[in-house]
């Protein structure tokens, strides 16, 4: 990957912080919620939480595959973190992902995609206006080994809303908790643990992007 790159700070591996890149920067105006228009290129920065939790309750799968030239990997969505689980399944439905790569991987600690230098990618992006998500942080959905859970813009960003596109899964064993009540959980790994091996094991470069891209394909299960 060579556009949009965050530098990260420089800290300890176990206080590294999850960024988004720099095309997910937008942030959202407060203003009066329009009514949710019923088509799906309704959804834009304006309407995302009224848009997606109808969106939800008309789109209830959990489950979700994400296949790489490494192999697959099968993830659970949580229910009682509804906006993100209908934002993912809403993104993996119109295809958005299968334009995206796994663009970061950080040695013993997290596989984090969802972007591209792809201008299709682009595209998309802007046309949903680039819209972020309000946390919703769970006591019991924390960053253990496997978690899967949203990046964020940290800087100008006092409401932690998530980036809707870009997400990571927690590669440490031990788990990342310091991330617990920064960035929403909302999912997990089921099976696939020893695709997430082999990915971790990739070259990288600068700021740990891989020397290759990994293109993925992600599709709803049930």
């Amino acid at each position: 990957m060579v556009s949009f790159l965050v530098m990260l700070c420089q800290c300890k591996p176990e206080a590294k912080r999850i960024p988004v890149k720099k095309t997910a920067k937008k942030n959202i105006k407060k203003k009066e919620v329009p009514k949710l228009q019923k088509s799906w290129d309704s959804l834009n920065s304006k309407n995302a939480e009224v848009f997606l939790a109808a969106y939800g309750k008309e789109n209830k799968e959990t489950k979700v595959l994400i296949e790489t030239k490494f192999g697959a990997i099968t993830l659970r969505l949580y229910k009682d973190v509804p906006i993100h689980r209908a934002n993912f399944i809403f993104l993996t439905k119109i295809n958005y992902f299968n334009t995206t790569v796994i663009y970061r991987v950080a040695k013993n600690f997290v596989i984090q995609g969802g972007n591209s230098d792809n201008l299709y990618t682009q595209k998309q992006r802007r046309k949903y206006g680039n819209y972020l998500l309000k946390p919703e942080f769970r006591k019991n959905r924390t960053h253990k080994f496997g978690a899967l859970a949203a990046a964020r813009q940290w800087e100008n960003n006092p409401d932690k809303l998530s980036s809707p596109f870009e997400f990571y899964i927690v590669h440490k064993r031990s788990g990342a908790h310091h991330l617990d009540n920064e960035h929403t959980v909302f999912g997990e790994v089921i099976s696939g643990y020893d695709t997430m091996d082999k990915i971790a094991k990739v070259k990288v470069g600068i700021d740990e992007w891989p020397i290759a891209d990994i293109p993925m394909t992600i599709t709803v299960l049930d």
